[in-house]
């Protein structure tokens, strides 16, 4: 037997039993997962009552509230520990030499002290038989106002790039 559209109403009848059988399947698999979701959600509730779950979640708020007070707390300590660091002498450059060719032992030195703004001083100690000299020169910035003897020049280079060597 055939309706008006030509398509013969077992055909029909037989699509729509498989759409009825897809439907079920769909309701089973979503009965399952309803079922694990109430299990999950009983499991999560589970106390004495809702509010302990309550006064759970405002007390680990509170503590996340206390861990981001105390991380700008460091933050403000860290940076006045840098901010004093500006005043400290971090970079050196030591040059030891022979003044005057005539002592050895190399007993002459220039010393650099510089800040991280580059600003510090030259200590040149030359010894010679009749005593010790010793100048000092002021850095500004990484250069000085005074001429440099070559032993102190390479001492601030060295220091400017913050490392350490003994030279000549």
């Amino acid at each position: 037997m055939e309706d008006l559209t030509g398509i013969s109403l077992d055909v029909i009848t037989a699509g729509l039993a498989a759409l009825v059988l897809i439907l079920i399947i769909i309701m089973i698999i979503n009965g399952v997962k309803m079922r694990k979701l109430k299990k999950r959600y009983e499991a999560f509730m589970s106390g004495k009552n809702a509010a302990s779950l309550e006064d759970t979640l405002v007390k680990r708020l509170n503590q996340v509230d206390d861990l981001i007070a105390s991380d700008e707390d460091t933050k403000r300590k860290v940076q006045m520990v840098l901010d004093h660091l500006d005043n400290t002498y971090q970079k050196v450059g030591l040059v030891k030499y022979d003044a005057f060719n005539e002592m050895g032992g190399k007993l002459s030195f220039s010393l650099a002290l510089l800040n991280r703004k580059n600003d510090g001083f030259i200590i040149n100690a030359m010894h010679s038989r009749e005593g010790c000299y010793t100048y000092i020169k002021e850095i500004i910035n990484g250069n000085s106002v005074i001429m440099l003897a070559d032993e102190e020049r390479e001492a601030l280079d060295m220091a400017l790039e913050n490392t350490y060597e003994q030279g000549k």
